[in-house]
């Protein structure tokens, strides 16, 4: 299988970048908006393409033609403003998503956030972002294309313990290592139990496979 990581200079998606190139089972294309972040991963012998979620959904199709899946793993970051969350976390993902159907791609794994589909336990401190990640889903699941919604906790950078715990509904706050989400998408990216569904994700008891298959 051929995956665009979008947000591939994340760190959730460089991450699973690197683990697709690392592993047998899937060729990996990088998507990134700058051409030093270009230059990084085809040095380390990346695919890599350059496109603007801000820009038209006709540059975003060319970036993802010829590739089987996507994995949307970009988002505005913390540090930016209510515009450019609607602009990236929901604009660009629905962009993508359109795009991802223009180009033929069969399969589309999205980021999302703990309980988003669930309006009554959103953060309010980050209301917007719940909103955009929250109507960014529903985009998705409305398309015609194989789709799978990745919820994770509170995301953190230390590294990964490869234990998990998934479900529609995981109410309590809880957190996730960045590395175990980005396990988690490349191990979805074949398995049918994950196949047109999202989940919850948080850290727990389970291996990845063993966590996926019981959904």
């Amino acid at each position: 299988m051929k995956v665009l990581v979008v947000g591939a200079n994340g760190q959730i998606g460089k991450q699973a970048t690197e683990m697709l190139q690392e592993g047998n089972d899937h060729h990996v294309r990088a998507m990134v908006r700058k051409e030093d972040q270009l230059n990084e991963f085809k040095e380390k012998g990346i695919e890599a393409v350059l496109a603007d979620l801000e820009g038209p959904v006709d540059q975003l199709a060319q970036a993802a033609e010829g590739c089987d899946a996507v994995i949307f793993a970009a988002g505005s970051g913390g540090k930016t403003g209510a515009d450019k969350t609607l602009l990236i976390d929901l604009d660009g993902a629905v962009k993508m998503v359109e795009a991802a159907e223009k180009a033929g791609v069969e399969r589309f794994l999205m980021v999302s956030a703990l309980q988003a589909h669930n309006r009554e336990n959103w953060n309010e401190k980050i209301r917007h972002y719940y909103v955009a990640k929250h109507y960014a889903d529903k985009a998705l699941e409305e398309s015609s294309l194989n789709h799978t919604i990745v919820r994770p906790g509170g995301l953190l950078n230390e590294e990964g313990t490869g234990k998990v715990r998934v479900a529609e509904d995981l109410p309590e706050r809880a957190t996730i290592p960045r590395e175990d989400v980005a396990r988690v998408l490349v191990a979805a990216l074949n398995e049918e139990k994950t196949f047109n569904r999202g989940f919850d994700l948080l850290s727990g008891e389970y291996s990845i496979e063993e966590a996926l298959k019981s959904l």
